[in-house]
């Protein structure tokens, strides 16, 4: 995993954002615009890859959708088939080259991925292939899909699809485009989200069929969510319409619960579960297990809204937007100096003092990570004049960083993995400090024996790892 060093925001990192469209005239567009949708995933590069009359186009660029997609390029990705990659690098350098989507012409033609998540074994794989004369273009973990595919010995398409994700560890969720047909499929676990929707035709038949990592992006383009791809599932969709198969038996689903705790837009719906009423589930139960004496509360935003929301239902205190995120600051050039990194944090978040003034506050966060930022904000509430800062967290201590797929820092880094809460509160100078409990966030997004829901950053149950060179056969359609 790549470190986050320099930029004053703390929270992990995204990963990455994917979206595809079949069988519209204007694919490429309404991938652009589901990019779009899905741009607080990843903001390092973007990229289309469109297919018409049996050939493929690639366009993509370092910097935001807007930014590598003006009129003149998306007027070079005609075809009714796309698929489209908003990219934070968790795995492979920040560079044009391991920008995505990736493109390769093979004796089965031409093949373009797209990948949300990170392939722990990605590494070894390419250590072998490279031994057997593979020579890889890019660092990113995600050539490895298409090299797997393209020496599999088997002749059709999907079944040496199929044979490459049995070789595969961690999380994946993938788009796979040919000149006529698309693939989407999940790991085993279902760790990464991925749903399909639909976009209306005049019949059945002339519907268009969508996916995204969520579905804030259909919401965008007028597609209405039909079903989230299916952990370990493999969906084809070609001119006969959509096919279905297991590509790997069932293993305990996994989804990671940091989608809902901070990843996802709250819009959205991932893991089947609302985004919005989770994160104000959890402010209410934080509010259950952390009252405290005060007199407003004062959500970070944007991902304490919600907490904040219902925190603020649940203990009756007034809900008071004090601190305002300026969503154009973007990244900084400033060296991480105390005094410019405070300067810098301001560039995305000011007080609003006439709110603050002589209150007692219950500032609510979604997480604490490295600490560093919430100690910037404590100190700026109470420099806007705030009398007492009490801070509430809407999810458990994060004490283990995460392998797959989530850039998070290393475990000397992790504030509360080498501190108690007492020491947490003291560096961060709030005048209390309260967690919300892992069975509390577990209730909250509705999975209180932690059934489907991977929460190992948190302390939870760690997915289990499939055994390396077990036989998987591919089920029969479903």
């Amino acid at each position: 995993m790549r470190a986050s060093s320099g930029d004053t925001w703390e929270k992990p990192r995204e990963a990455c954002g994917i979206a595809g469209v079949f069988h519209h005239p204007e694919a490429a567009k309404l991938v652009y615009l589901g990019l779009h949708a899905l741009q607080h995933r990843g903001q390092e590069s973007a990229g289309i890859a469109a297919a018409r009359r049996g050939h493929i186009r690639l366009r993509k660029g370092m910097g935001l959708v807007h930014q590598v997609f003006d009129a003149a390029r998306m007027q070079q990705l005609p075809g009714a088939v796309a698929i489209g990659h908003t990219r934070y690098s968790t795995a492979g350098d920040s560079a044009l080259v391991n920008a995505q989507p990736l493109c390769v012409d093979c004796h089965r033609g031409q093949i373009a991925v797209a990948h949300n998540g990170n392939i722990t074994n990605a590494a070894e794989i390419r250590r072998r292939m490279e031994r057997a004369g593979s020579i890889f273009q890019t660092n990113s973990d995600t050539e490895v899909v298409l090299h797997l595919i393209a020496r599999s010995s088997l002749e059709q398409l999907q079944d040496a699809i199929a044979e490459s994700l049995r070789q595969l560890e961690g999380a994946y969720s993938l788009l796979i485009l040919t000149p006529d047909r698309m693939y989407a499929m999940r790991d085993p676990h279902g760790i990464r989200p991925l749903s399909m929707g639909r976009i209306a035709g005049r019949n059945r038949a002339d519907d268009a069929i969508a996916f995204a990592s969520e579905t804030t992006a259909f919401d965008l383009i007028g597609a209405h969510w039909e079903r989230d791809v299916e952990p370990g599932e493999l969906i084809s969709v070609g001119e006969h319409g959509v096919e279905s198969v297991l590509y790997a038996p069932a293993v305990k689903p996994a989804g990671c619960i940091f989608e809902l705790v901070y990843f996802a837009r709250p819009d959205s719906v991932v893991f089947g579960r609302s985004v919005a009423l989770a994160r104000e589930r959890m402010g209410r139960q934080l509010a259950s297990e952390a009252p405290a004496n005060a007199d407003v509360v004062v959500p970070v935003p944007d991902s304490g809204v919600a907490a904040a929301v219902g925190y603020s239902e649940r203990s009756g205190l007034p809900l008071r937007m004090g601190l305002i995120r300026s969503h154009y600051a973007g990244r900084t050039f400033i060296e991480p100096e105390q005094q410019t990194r405070d300067l810098a944090l301001r560039l995305k978040l000011n007080p609003v003092r006439s709110l603050l003034a002589g209150q007692r506050v219950v500032l609510v966060d979604d997480s604490i990570v490295r600490g560093t930022t919430s100690r910037q904000i404590v100190r700026m509430m109470r420099d806007a004049g705030a009398r007492e800062v009490h801070l509430r967290v809407a999810s458990p201590p994060f004490i283990a960083p995460c392998p797959y797929g989530i850039d998070t820092p290393s475990p000397q880094e992790l504030i509360a993995t080498n501190h108690t809460v007492g020491e947490i509160r003291d560096f961060v100078g709030a005048d209390s400090l309260e967690y919300l409990s892992l069975p509390g966030l577990l209730e909250a997004c509705d999975d209180p024996n932690e059934d489907t829901l991977c929460a190992c950053c948190f302390g939870g149950e760690h997915p289990s790892q499939q055994a390396r060179g077990e036989e998987l056969v591919l089920a029969q359609a479903i």
